[in-house]
Formats: structure tokens, sequence, C-alpha cells
């Protein structure tokens, strides 16, 4: 399987930080070139738009010959990318009208968007921890590196290209890992997992995660844009940058650190992981304004997704269930009605009269269903990549 690490750069002058900027402008500018050749003239094969552009990409952007191959791959990645994403039918109703717009013109690519680079222009030493980098202004070498442990071990076995980005005038250094995939075992049962924007996760064995802080840190958030925004002075702006993807990343980090409490449960109990299908959850469901912030920043899938790929690399299964009725059906009798979900966090079957916590129940009902999806071998895993 293949997973990212990533580590930041730390140029050791102006002089560096200035030629890594441009190296980006230009190779952006170059794919905005070459993407524009692409759409007007339909060459999205990388052999046929390469024999299109390759001497303007070299003559106009001052780029070097590998740097305008990695260039004409990218805008072709791109392509590509769109075309399947369109024939998977994943992207929902507002991801299909969205693609059909993106259709009408060429891709476009931001300044400061991602450039990849192989062997040939980016040089990684991981005893000296640092990387020479080709730049429209010369090879630097030298660039000294930083990143957490268990990244800098996964370098070791780097292959292929790494993604040079810039955020927020920092430089990160982005290397895809291939490595060993262990052996699905056969699972005794399964830890269902109920997900939700209260409780962020809630488990068969009945811990709950709750999402109160993650939430008030989401509000506060929310407050402070507000605020801020109707200033409009330069300070309130400076402050607005600073804070830019700060929530994502708090977010982030929440649901990394849920995602390994969870495949440490099941791996340490022999178990699968079961998770609802929710794709498509936000054009099925309607909610009124106070709630609207709430729902788009629910990141159900994210969450899904880093448990998908922390249980591969540890050999857990992960099923996805259907989740219809799981928070109107009884975990105990199995008896389904409306009437069963008394609030938001109590369940009382009319039938049995079990009482349960409702996000509990619910986790329950997806244990029961995970188990009947592997016994019968429609193993439905999602499909993502790692991260």
């Amino acid at each position: 399987m293949k997973i990212v690490a990533q580590v930041k750069l730390l140029p050791v002058s102006a002089y560096d930080v200035d030629a890594l900027a441009a190296t980006l402008r230009a190779c952006n500018r170059a794919a905005n070139h070459a993407s524009e050749v692409a759409f007007t003239k339909n060459l999205k094969r990388r052999n046929a738009l390469q024999k299109e552009v390759y001497f303007a990409l070299k003559a106009e952007y001052d780029l070097g010959a590998q740097p305008a191959v990695r260039v004409v791959k990218k805008v072709c990645d791109a392509y590509a990318t769109l075309k399947s994403n369109a024939r998977a039918g994943n992207l929902g109703r507002e991801g299909s009208k969205r693609r059909l717009r993106a259709e009408s013109k060429p891709i476009r690519f931001r300044e400061d968007a991602a450039q990849p680079f192989d062997d040939r222009i980016l040089t990684w030493n991981l005893d000296a921890r640092t990387v020479s980098i080709w730049t429209v202004a010369g090879r630097i070498k030298h660039i000294p590196f930083v990143g957490s442990p268990e990244a800098l071990k996964l370098l070791a076995s780097r292959k292929g290209e790494s993604d040079l980005v810039m955020r927020d005038g920092v430089f990160f250094l982005i290397a895809t890992i291939d490595v060993p995939e262990p052996e699905v075992s056969e699972p005794d049962g399964f830890l269902g997992v109920d997900l939700g924007v209260v409780n962020i996760a809630t488990t068969s064995d009945g811990e709950i995660m709750s999402g109160r802080r993650l939430n008030r840190y989401r509000r506060r958030m929310l407050d402070l844009r507000r605020k801020l925004q109707k200033k409009r002075t330069k300070s309130a702006k400076r402050v607005l940058k600073r804070m830019c993807r700060r929530e994502s990343r708090h977010g982030a980090n929440t649901n990394h650190v849920i995602a390994k409490k969870l495949v440490v449960t099941a791996e340490r109990t022999s178990r699968g992981i079961a998770l609802e299908d929710l794709s498509g959850i936000r054009q099925r469901v309607t909610a009124k304004k106070p709630q609207r912030s709430s729902l788009h920043s629910w990141a159900f899938a994210q969450l899904g997704a880093f448990v998908e790929y922390k249980a591969r690399r540890a050999g857990v299964p992960v099923v996805l269930v259907d989740p219809r009725n799981t928070s109107r059906q009884c975990s105990e009798c199995r008896h389904t009605h409306r009437t069963n979900r008394v609030t938001q966090a109590r369940f009382v079957c009319r039938s049995c009269g079990a009482v349960l916590h409702a996000d509990h129940n619910g986790s329950r009902n997806i244990a029961h269903r995970g188990d009947a999806v592997w016994k019968r071998g429609a193993v439905n895993r999602p499909r993502t990549t790692a991260r």
C-alpha cells in the first residue's frame, strides 16, 4: 500500500526561498499553458501532449528538460483524474455539476500548486537530512529538512516522485512510500463504529468519543472569522491569513487520534471494523440554517479514510454497511420503528423495552451488519488513499 511522508524544508537564505517560490510559479504557469493546449487540441495523452508543448515550455518558462516532462505529466494526470472520477460516479449530484463546468474549460493550476520532482531533479541525503533540488535559478544543494520520527523512518524506503508544496510561505516535501501490506486476518467478530456530529465515534463496546470539544472549537473559530471579516482592516486580514487551515489541521489531528484508537482496539481483540457507508449523506439530509455549519464541517469521510489505511497497515479488515435504520432498530430484538429513538442520546425499544444510549445501540447494529456482510463475502471496503 502507498502512504505519504511529509517533511518541512528549512531554506538557509532568502535567496533560496525566492528560488523555490519562483520555481513553483514557473512550473504552474507552464502547466496552465500545457493545459490550454491539451484542452484546445484534445491532447490528453502524455506522449502527444509532450511532443506538442515540450520545446515551448523550455523556451518560454525557463524550465529544464526533466521539469518540463514533469509538468506535462502533472497536466495529463489532472485530466485523467477528472475522467476517472466521472466514470466512477463518486462525485455526487453537486460534484457532477462541478465536473460538467470543469469539462467546459481547461484545468487551471494555482501559482503555488504542488509540483512533482523525480530523482533526477531532487536528491535526498537522509544521513545529513538535506535535499538538493533543481530550481529556475539553478540547483540548490544542502537544504535542511525536519520531520516526525515516523516520517523520517519511512523515507528510507522512498521511491519515485516527491511533491514540492508551499503553504503560507513555508515549503514542504511530500514523498510517496510503498510499504508492505500484511494479510488481512480472519476477524473474530466486528467492532461497530457509529459516526456522528455530537459524538464523533461511538463503538459497539460502549466507548463514546465526544465531539463536544471539537465542535466548541469550530464554533469559536467561526465566530472569530465573522468578527474579523466585518472589520476589514489590514490587521484583521493578517490574523485571518494566520488562522488559515488551523481549524482543518486541528480536526485532522482529532480524527487521526480517534482512528488510531479504533484500529488498536480492533487489533487487540482480533476483530474487524464496521463503518457506515455515508456517501452522499450531505445531499440526502436537509439541515436548518443554524445546523448547516456543523453538518458541512463534519469530516466523516476523512475519519473513514484514516481508519481504513491504518487498519490496512495493521491487517485489520474494514467493511462498509448500509446505514439505513441503524438508529431506529433495536440491537437486542431487531424491532425497527422511528419512535424507538426518543431523543438524540436516548433509545427505548417499544417491543422489548431495552434502554440504551442511542449511538451505542446504532454501533451494535453496525457491528451485526458488518459480521453478516463479512460472512456472506460481500465485502465493501472504502476506496481511499492513505495519508
